[in-house]
Formats: structure tokens, sequence, C-alpha cells
């Protein structure tokens, strides 16, 4: 049997990793037990005593799946923690089922209005609980799934281009804090309409599938996005990476060690890749999208200079590598490379 106190307790059975995660709020220790002796053997349950404990504990837990919320509790009561709860954006979808010993309608329609998705009523059945909490928890299950299959590319399986869009928004905004840098690479199979033109197109949808998934295992770090950019295109994303060039290498070489054969290539017997990048140290006034230019640019480059090849520009600690705002217009750099 877990230890009870009147703090937050720590994790109910914290090895197992995949439960779900139900936070139980009450201000009685013999409810809060009671409840975790009930669910403990179907989720990972979190306990708090009181509301202000309840908002912290979901603001730092960022796997809570569902809150099982006592109505009447001194100080901050179950609304107002809803409402809170409700009010912040990394606390806002959280699915909140009250408990309650209020019976009367106009109670249950106030939680409703501001967001509950469930009521229990006190004294509690353990069948209903149980049955309420699998039934939302199945419903969490369902809406992660289709936000996760929303961030995924259907033909590769790697990440689509708006995970990548996110991630990359994330990524600038702390490379400006931590004055880190930010590194990005634009990838492209080479002479693929060709290779589609050639083999067909069920044969190039298998060989993108292969091209990716040789991407991301050569990738390296957990961190680090591969994503599909579009078509034939790739991109890659690595927040603190001051060397990219070896990197990148090492992706071209994975995609050439597939072996896969294209007879239409003017490059090679086998599908092979360009890569262009660029190593930036960002500030405020610099433009997310003028990066992905200048990697862009430097991609065309590779093309440019026989394909199966990689064009990375290096950026400098002290001062800005080069003009990401104003000068777009311009060629990238000549030394690049």
């Amino acid at each position: 049997m877990p230890i009870w106190n009147n703090r937050c307790l720590k994790d109910l059975k914290v090895s197992d990793a995949f439960l779900q995660t139900v936070l139980i709020v009450d201000d009685d220790r013999i409810n809060r037990a009671v409840l975790a002796e009930l669910l403990q053997r179907e989720c990972r349950i979190l306990l708090a005593k009181d509301g202000e404990t309840a908002l912290q504990r979901a603001r730092d837990e960022r796997s809570i799946d569902l809150i099982l919320l006592d109505v009447s509790m001194p100080g901050m009561d179950g609304y107002e923690v809803l409402r809170r709860l409700r009010s912040e954006p990394q606390t806002a979808n959280i699915a909140v089922i009250f408990i309650t010993a209020l019976t009367n309608e106009q109670d249950e329609e106030r939680g409703l209005s501001l967001g509950a998705a469930d009521y229990v009523v006190k004294p509690i059945s353990p069948a209903i609980v149980k049955a309420r909490v699998r039934n939302h928890l199945k419903l969490v299950a369902q809406r992660n799934e289709l936000e996760r299959l929303s961030e995924k590319d259907g033909l590769t399986g790697i990440a689509n281009r708006r995970y990548f869009d996110k991630a990359f928004e994330l990524a600038w905004r702390h490379a400006i804090r931590s004055g880190e840098p930010l590194s990005v690479g634009m990838i492209d199979v080479d002479h693929f309409k060709e290779y589609n033109d050639h083999y067909g197109h069920g044969a190039g949808d298998e060989a993108l599938r292969q091209v990716a998934q040789a991407l991301e295992r050569a990738a390296g770090r957990p961190y680090d996005v591969v994503a599909r950019y579009g078509g034939e295109e790739f991109v890659m994303l690595l927040p603190g990476l001051h060397e990219l060039e070896p990197l990148l290498e090492r992706l071209r070489r994975a995609v050439l060690d597939l072996n896969l054969p294209h007879a239409r290539s003017r490059t090679a017997e086998v599908v092979t890749i360009s890569c262009g990048g660029v190593v930036a140290f960002v500030s405020q006034t610099d433009k997310p999208a003028a990066l992905l230019g200048w990697a862009d640019k430097l991609l065309y480059r590779a093309k440019q200079q026989g394909r199966n090849r990689v064009l990375v520009w290096q950026g400098q600690k002290e001062g800005l590598f080069l003009p990401l705002g104003q000068g777009m217009a311009s060629k990238p750099p000549e030394s690049a490379g």
C-alpha cells in the first residue's frame, strides 16, 4: 500500500509508464485514498489535497489525462479550479469529472457550463466511477491518437510539415533565448520525377518510405526532427547542433546505402539525395522563413553542382552569420560548402 499524507503524494505505480494518468483532487484524505485504491490498477494516480496544489500539479505534469475533482473544498472550490484550468493553455484540454455531494440541477449545470466532462455524485458507486473513468480515458486516448496522426505523414510515417512548423517555432524561440545555434537542412531526392516515370508511382511511394526511414534512423538524437516537407523533399531541424555537415553527409550515405536502383538517374545507378543546410545564431530581428530560404538555396546549388552532395553554411558565434532578413534576394555566400 502507498503511504498517504496531506501533500501531493508520489505517483502510484510509477513503473507503469504506459498507463494514462489521473489526478485526484479532494480535501478529504480518506476520499483520496478510496478513489486511488479503486483506480490504481487501471491508471497512474496523482493526488492533491486542495485547489492550489492541483493547479500546480496540472502545470508541472504534462501527462495528466483526467482529473477527478471534488467540488466542495475550503479555500478554492472545484468550480474555481476548473475555471483556472480552462484559462491556461497547457491545462485547458484536460478532461475533468466532478465528484460532488451536491445534487442540485443548477450546480450540475454550472459545472458543465464551465467545461466539466461528467459528474459523479457522492456517496460514490465504485462500479460507476470505474465505468466513467474508463469511458473518458478512452475518449482522451482517441483524441490523442487523432492529434498524433494529424502530425504524421500518411505515406512515410515520419513527421509532416505541420509538426515541423510547430517544432521549428519552438526551437527558434529557444535558440534566441539560449544563444545556442539552430541548424536546418533541406533534402531532396535526386531525379525523382524520372524515377516515378520509369518505375511507376507505387514504386516511387515505396522509395520515399525507405528514404524517409533511412533519414530518421541516421538522424541520431531523439529531439532532432526529420519531416516530409512535400513531394520528394524532406527537412531537418537540429537544435543546438554546431557541426551540421557531418550529419547531413551521414544521411546522404544512409540513402546511398539503401541501394535502390535508379535506371533513369543522371547522377548514379541508385537513388541519391542532395542536401543544403545552415547553422544559424539567430536573434529577435531575424526571420524563421529566411533561414529555411537559405537552406533551400544551398540545396538548389547542390543540385546545380551535380547532385548527390551536401552544401552547408556554417554560422559564427560572434556576429550574425548571414543577412537573414533583408538578404534573401541575393545568392548564398560563395564560400558555402
